[in-house]
């Protein structure tokens, strides 16, 4: 089971996609563990996650958030921000699995 994180402002924000990709991943019979965290939670977090997405508004965190991820070796990313905007829960879990897969 793949262990996905997101992580914005507070936590809220992310919750809507997590639930899209919930979905989408139960359709595809993929099996995942999605949940979402204020960006401040992301350093406790990381050992229990395999890969850690950033919202778009905290964009500006990416930099820390490789210098946490990395030595763990968690991939980390910034979601697309049509893909966000949009709500396209399908399109960021498939880029979340692929991030999984390095």
């Amino acid at each position: 089971m793949v262990k996905i994180a997101l992580f914005c402002a507070a936590g809220m924000s992310t919750s809507m996609l997590v639930e899209k990709m919930k979905k989408s991943a139960s359709e595809r019979s993929i099996e995942v563990d999605i949940n979402a965290y204020p960006e401040s939670e992301l350093s406790k977090r990381v050992d229990e996650i395999d890969v850690a997405l950033l919202g778009p508004q905290v964009r500006f965190m990416l930099d820390k958030a490789k210098e946490i991820c990395d030595p763990k070796n968690v991939p980390v990313e910034v979601i697309n921000t049509m893909d966000y905007g949009m709500m396209n829960g399908a399109k960021v879990l498939d880029r979340a699995l692929e991030l999984a897969k390095k």
